[in-house]
Parts: structure tokens; C-alpha cells; sequence
């Protein structure tokens, strides 16, 4: 695949999926395929994949209760941040309806922009998938 902008250097309101996973997680394992699939279905949006528990210092305080867990951020604003269910289909209708009407979502986790704010930094800065 060829190498692509960086996190750090798309534009300011650039579309971002983030997954957080983790490798010993069998229904991560198997979402793994599909989206980097639905990643290469939208070559507009930065999609990456955390291991929650390789980047613990990024996570921060941020607990994932169901994986997989997915954050969309326009920019620096999340408009997503919970549990999926495992499906390529699943993920490209919530992308959409989020690019349809980008605002942060009116209930978001506690800690949501802290979070983003510390995987921009510390773990998106990397290729695209």
C-alpha cells in the first residue's frame, strides 16, 4: 500500500476513524480485515488501528468496555466515540451519517477530546492503513 499523509500533517478538518482494540481479543482479530477493507474503501479519511494496551500512556484514563470501540473525529472534534459491531457495512453507514451532519455528538464519553488529543499525538502521527 502506498504511503500517505501523516495524521499530523492532514488538513485541520480531516476526517479520522480510530479502532481500539487489543491483540489478545478474538472479535478484534477478525475486525482487523474488514477495516482496513472500509480504510481502503475511503481514501479521504485517516483510519488507524490502537492497541489499547500497547498505547496505554495515549489511553489514558479512557477505559474500553466492549471492543471493538471506535473514535471519528472531524479535525480535533469527536463526533464518535463507542462500540461497533464488527461490520465493514455497520462502519460505512455510521462514517457517513457522521460526514452528513459533522457536529460532536451530543453525549460523548467524558474525556473524549483528551483522548484524541493524546492518539494525534502520540499515535496517529504514523502512516495511513
Amino acid at each position: 500500500m502506498p504511503q500517505a499523509e501523516s495524521a499530523t500533517e492532514a488538513a485541520p478538518d480531516a476526517w479520522q476513524v480510530i479502532c481500539l482494540c487489543a491483540a489478545w481479543c478474538g472479535v478484534c482479530r477478525e475486525w482487523q480485515a474488514p477495516f482496513q477493507q472500509a480504510a481502503q474503501a475511503h481514501p479521504r479519511v485517516h483510519f488507524s488501528w490502537v492497541d489499547v494496551e500497547d498505547e496505554a500512556d495515549a489511553m489514558g484514563d479512557y477505559e474500553v468496555e466492549t471492543f471493538p470501540t471506535v473514535l471519528i473525529a472531524r479535525g480535533d472534534t469527536v463526533c464518535f466515540l463507542g462500540p461497533i459491531a464488527p461490520s465493514g457495512t455497520q462502519l460505512a453507514r455510521l462514517l457517513a451519517s457522521l460526514q452528513a451532519q459533522p457536529q460532536a455528538a451530543a453525549a460523548l464519553p467524558e474525556g473524549s477530546a483528551g483522548l484524541l488529543q493524546r492518539l494525534a499525538a502520540k499515535v496517529m502521527a504514523g502512516p495511513r492503513l
